[in-house]
């Protein structure tokens, strides 16, 4: 290819045989940049004699595969010469930072003040921003942790609460019948002598203390 033409491995090749176009993608963001399409002479001749031959039948049809075995063989100046065109034009596009070697977009990781990328060289208004945002981001789970988010809840409550007050048999919590003596999960603990309300795990009335649960 005659003539220095960067941006060796960062383009996406969307040329066909009726024309060259690419695309050039920044190394950093990622960003692509299309150049404008560039028509393929060659190659719309071919796809004319292509027609031609589906309309008149096999020999233009074989002629037709020729053509474009032509224009495969004799494709590589034109794609080239089309290649550094689009290079041309997107150029303005793209730096090359000096530090890290990377093809990055002027409008989005260039800074201009240190003349290199933003990965080598970041903005510092961008960086400050960033830093308290996570700082406050921090913060804030350090305030969420050392919260007590837990007022008012008893473990050693909880846990008899899942009990059967009748006969004391465990892990009944979320059914409404006990699986040992079917006794009625839903209904609210009272004492069988006094009908006090009693409270849940309990095995004794605080009224009369008679006997509740099992145990």
């Amino acid at each position: 290819m005659a003539g220095h033409i960067p941006f060796t491995d960062n383009y996406d090749d969307l040329s066909t045989d009726r024309g060259f176009q690419f695309r050039f993608n920044c190394e950093r963001c990622g960003n692509g940049y299309m150049s404008s399409f560039q028509a393929n002479l060659t190659g719309v001749a071919e796809g004319a004699l292509r027609a031609a031959g589906n309309l008149f039948g096999g020999l233009l049809g074989r002629a037709a595969d020729s053509a474009f075995e032509i224009q495969r063989a004799i494709g590589g100046p034109a794609h080239d010469g089309a290649l550094k065109k689009a290079v041309e034009e997107i150029s303005p596009q793209f730096k090359q930072c000096r530090r890290c070697g990377q093809w990055v977009c002027e409008p989005v990781c260039w800074n201009h003040e240190r003349n290199q990328c933003v990965g080598c060289s970041p903005h510092m208004d961008q960086e400050i921003t960033a830093i308290e945002s996570e700082a406050t981001i921090q913060q804030l789970r350090e305030k969420a942790m050392s919260a007590d988010l837990t007022g008012g809840v008893k473990l050693s409550s909880a846990a008899a609460a899942s009990n059967c007050p009748a006969c004391g048999t465990d892990s009944q919590a979320g059914k409404r019948f006990c699986s040992e003596c079917g006794h009625n999960l839903a209904a609210k603990p009272s004492c069988p002598s006094c009908r006090a309300e009693a409270k849940p795990g309990a095995k004794f009335c605080a009224e009369c203390g008679a006997r509740i649960g099992g145990g």
